[in-house]
């Protein structure tokens, strides 16, 4: 109630249906086993390395052409979903990743997993541009950055299952049954997609109320826009180099915390469950909170300027104290750090996803997204490279705990300077 009356917006939310909320879980379902095909390397890390002879340079190999080819994958898969739409651009994209992981069960040697791993990274890098693609499609503007953080919690959930599940089949059945195992049951959710995905315009179960809540934002050009206009506008980079900087802390957590966990703190395959866990618990906290947050601000009546902005700046700050992760010799404590620290990441990359749709009509969104992830996977490449360097030649983490700690204020920074007021490119 505000003085007396009904919040309207309340109440227009109270009148929509909800089968918006019914696409987002078929996208957080996808992500969640996105995130378990992408993690199980990490978490089979030192089973892989002790079966198959692997250095530290070997690893970051494999890790290094899943992002090459994430690089090349997301730019197209970014202009397929604005072409043929999120409904067969996720489809050809999902069955390419689950093809290319059954395949790593067959891989021997590290030329066999980084082609495997080429293969996934190219079929998983149509994930987010299509999950991002639907949003713009199924939400208005004020409900977007809510509607990212809680698929994208997904991928925390994932990265849950992994080290929970993952563990079992490799004790009970070995490392190869598990690419295959999780590959095949991973198939019913494409059943589910194609069944359920239509535009809500074209879609029998979306009532009028929905409908007229989904479109309430002005009308956007339905004009596919070139990517020779998209590279030349500011915004497009504010998007990207945010991207570059904070997705490689992401893909450091992801491959290399596993190994990090056990190394320095005596864990073993079935022991490390546990701690990941908690910090992915953490992560998906983040991921939801980031999303409240903004939108929060917003119903408050702050700018949408604002509102990402000040929720990124508070996340980075969260981020800090992981520069000091290596020094803690408590492990709960260290899982607390590290845990505040991805979580803090999901937040501030849920509110860096909407960009593309706050900043660019939906004809340019899967574009735009496509740009940024093939940004932010040429910063992991280089974040694969220089952590077998320094983990091969020193030994130590801490560097790399360094360039976490200090890669979200860059990131803001960029994002800010290239789109102070994050109003609408006028350019396209």
């Amino acid at each position: 109630m505000e003085n007396g009356r009904a919040d309207p917006i309340a109440g227009a939310v109270a009148r929509a249906g909800r089968y918006r909320w019914g696409i987002v879980a078929l996208l957080f379902t996808a992500t969640v086993i996105n995130y378990v095909d992408r993690q199980m390397i990490g978490v089979l890390k030192p089973t892989l390395s002790a079966d198959l002879g692997w250095s530290e340079t070997d690893f970051a190999d494999v890790i290094f052409f899943f992002q090459f080819a994430y690089a090349i994958g997301y730019l197209g898969f970014g202009r397929i979903m604005d072409v043929i739409g999120a409904r067969f651009g996720y489809a050809i994209a999902f069955v390419i990743w689950q093809i290319a992981h059954i395949a790593h069960g067959g891989a021997y040697s590290v030329t066999q997993f980084a082609m495997a791993r080429f293969g996934l990274g190219l079929g998983e890098s149509g994930n987010f541009p299509a999950s991002i693609k639907a949003v713009t499609e199924w939400f208005p503007a004020r409900e977007r950055a809510l509607a990212i953080g809680v698929f994208n919690a997904g991928a925390n959930v994932g990265a849950i299952i992994t080290p929970l599940v993952v563990p079992i089949i490799t004790v009970t059945y070995g490392w190869r049954a598990a690419f295959i195992i999780t590959g095949l049951v991973s198939l019913l959710w494409l059943v589910a997609w194609l069944m359920m995905y239509r535009r809500p315009s074209e879609h029998p179960k979306v009532t009028n109320e929905e409908r007229a809540w989904i479109e309430q934002d002005p009308a956007d050009p339905v004009t596919a826009i070139p990517w020779k206009r998209l590279i030349r506008v500011r915004e497009t980079w504010a998007y990207a180099l945010g991207k570059f900087f904070i997705d490689p802390i992401w893909w450091f957590f992801l491959f290399w915390l596993p190994g990090y966990l056990g190394e320095r703190y005596d864990l073993d395959l079935l022991s490390f469950g546990p701690p990941l866990v908690a910090i992915y618990l953490l992560s998906d906290l983040g991921s939801v909170a980031g999303g409240w947050l903004s939108g929060r601000f917003i119903n408050a009546g702050k700018s949408v300027n604002y509102a990402r902005k000040m929720t990124m700046f508070i996340c980075a700050c969260a981020v800090v104290p992981v520069f000091f992760a290596q020094s803690i010799d408590n492990l709960w404590l260290a899982v607390l750090v590290i845990g505040v620290a991805t979580a803090a990441h999901q937040a501030f990359s849920a509110n860096l996803y909407t960009l593309p749709s706050d900043l660019f009509p939906r004809a340019a969104v899967g574009s735009v997204v496509g740009i940024g992830g093939t940004v932010g996977a040429i910063g992991g490449m280089l974040m694969a490279k220089y952590a077998g360097y320094v983990l091969d030649s020193i030994g130590s983490y801490v560097p790399l705990f360094a360039v976490a700690g200090s890669a979200y204020f860059l990131a803001l920074l960029c994002v800010h300077l290239l789109s102070p007021k994050l109003v609408r490119a006028q350019e396209v």
